[in-house]
C-alpha cells in the first residue's frame, strides 16, 4: 500500500489533470494546423464536392483530433516518473567530485621563485 500523501505543501496536478490539458494543448495546435494545411489544399486543389467550409472543418477536426490524442499521451508518459528515474537524474546532475589541484594544493612560503 503507498504512503499517504503528505500535505505540507501544494500537491501537483493530478493524471487525469496532466491528460486534459495535453489534448487541449494538442487539440488547439492541431486544429491550427488543419486550418493552415487545408486552407493551403483547398487553394490549390478546390473544394471539390463537399464545399470550402465542410473541407477545412474536415481538414482542422481529423489534425486536431489526431494531435491531441499522441499530445495527452505524451504528456502523461513525459510526467509519469518513478523515483528511481527521478535519482538517477539528480545524480547525473551534481558537480564533479575531481576539483582542480591547483585550488587545493598548500602554498609553499620557502620555495624559491622563478620571477626574477
Amino acid at each position: 500500500m503507498p504512503p499517504p500523501p503528505s500535505h505540507g505543501g501544494a500537491m501537483g496536478p493530478s493524471t487525469t489533470d496532466k491528460l486534459k490539458m495535453g489534448a487541449l494543448m494538442g487539440g488547439t495546435v492541431g486544429t491550427i494546423i488543419g486550418f493552415i494545411f487545408g486552407t493551403v489544399n483547398i487553394f490549390r486543389y478546390g473544394a471539390g464536392p463537399n464545399g470550402i467550409m465542410r473541407t477545412l472543418g474536415q481538414y482542422m477536426l481529423g489534425s486536431g483530433a489526431t494531435f491531441g490524442f499522441f499530445m495527452s499521451i505524451g504528456s502523461v508518459i513525459r510526467s509519469d516518473s518513478s523515483p528511481i528515474a527521478y535519482e538517477a537524474y539528480m545524480h547525473a546532475q551534481r558537480k564533479p567530485m575531481i576539483m582542480a589541484a591547483n585550488a587545493f594544493r598548500p602554498r609553499n612560503p620557502t620555495r624559491p621563485s622563478s620571477d626574477k
